[in-house]
């Protein structure tokens, strides 16, 4: 009996500590990335700077935590094809794609950080934000392998959390719900 009440409750506090530590209501919990970092483009050549949680206010935004796979990346595809296929006002909204580089098959984050870098060019308007050493995922507690999807209002508050691929639904309630926050 107590083995088995030992075995229960260690399964109950295993499986909490992996949950992600973002509240619907709240800030997002502070991270910071100082290597990599985000990437700015100074001409053609990409630029790395330091970031942190604290640079996101004053825009509404999407946050993307995905881990540097392109199984995470293509998890929520749909959203952000629905994102762009929305235009929203760039003074007013901004997608931030964080990438967790410690998150990739051995071998690929040569790789990751390439094509990191091609998205940055291709979408020089979106914040982008390579994370050599996975401190986003450890503060905000990721699973491994995954996507996590977060809309912040130009408060920095978050208005929408969830972890893993978001449904035809939730993408449909992501896109309305980030409408609507543009144009308050």
């Amino acid at each position: 009996m107590n083995k088995t009440l030992l075995a229960l409750t260690f399964a109950l506090f295993t499986g909490t500590s992996w949950a992600h530590t973002i509240q619907n209501g709240a800030p997002l919990p502070s991270a910071k990335v100082a290597e990599q970092g985000e990437l700015t483009l100074n001409g053609d050549d990409i630029v790395y700077q330091a970031w942190q949680t604290e640079q996101l206010q004053e825009k509404v935004r999407v946050i993307q935590a995905i881990a540097g796979r392109s199984s995470a990346k293509e998890m929520n595809a749909p959203l952000m094809a629905a994102i762009t296929a929305a235009d929203f006002d760039d003074a007013r909204y901004q997608t931030t794609t964080i990438i967790n580089q410690d998150d990739a098959m051995w071998g690929t984050g040569g790789f990751v950080k390439s094509s990191a870098e091609d998205s940055k060019r291709e979408f020089s308007w979106s914040s982008i934000v390579l994370d050599e050493n996975g401190s986003v995922a450890e503060a905000w507690r990721l699973k491994e392998e995954s996507s996590l999807i977060a809309v912040l209002d130009d408060k920095g508050m978050v208005r929408f959390v969830k972890e893993g691929k978001l449904n035809e639904d939730e993408v449909n309630q992501v896109v309305s719900l980030v409408t609507e926050l543009v144009n308050q």
